[in-house]
């Protein structure tokens, strides 16, 4: 399974408001610019975020969007739950009445599984998390030079 770029880029324009959490309303043109996404693809990934109150907007020459809520309490499952609509592996995972053999299905269990596994993985990981560790892989180690660009 792959996630779409809804997903990713969702997850990457709320890693961009979560960078600038303090520094207020972030207008979409400059995620825009500095994640090399389109605005226009923006603004549809950005409806139902803010739909599902993870994001706010403000109005004005200084207006834009940030997040709803702390960097801390918003994990990467939450984000690719909204714009996917869910991750199950198969459809008969959150609905076996949609086919006739989940009662006696032999892989179900299987999808089962591996569908609650990534939803644990994705759970487990919040936007301040993803900073923190981008922080400290951005820091040269001591005694050893930072390779030039």
């Amino acid at each position: 399974m792959k996630l779409s770029t809804r997903s990713r880029y969702g997850t990457r324009m709320m890693l961009d408001l979560a960078q600038h959490y303090e520094d207020g309303p972030v207008q979409i043109g400059d995620i825009a610019k500095r994640q090399d996404i389109s605005v226009k693809y923006l603004e549809q990934l950005i409806i139902p975020l803010k739909k599902a109150d993870y994001v706010t907007s403000v109005r004005g020459p200084k207006g834009g969007h940030m997040l709803a809520r702390d960097p801390e309490e918003i994990t990467v499952g939450d984000i690719v739950e909204v714009l996917e609509g869910g991750i199950d592996l198969t459809n008969c995972i959150e609905d076996p009445d949609i086919c006739d053999r989940s009662e006696a299905c032999l892989t179900r269990d299987v999808w089962k599984t591996a569908t609650k596994a990534m939803y644990g993985e994705l759970n487990s990981v919040n936007l301040s998390d993803m900073i923190k560790k981008n922080k400290k892989a951005k820091r040269p180690q001591r005694g050893k030079k930072s390779a030039k660009r």
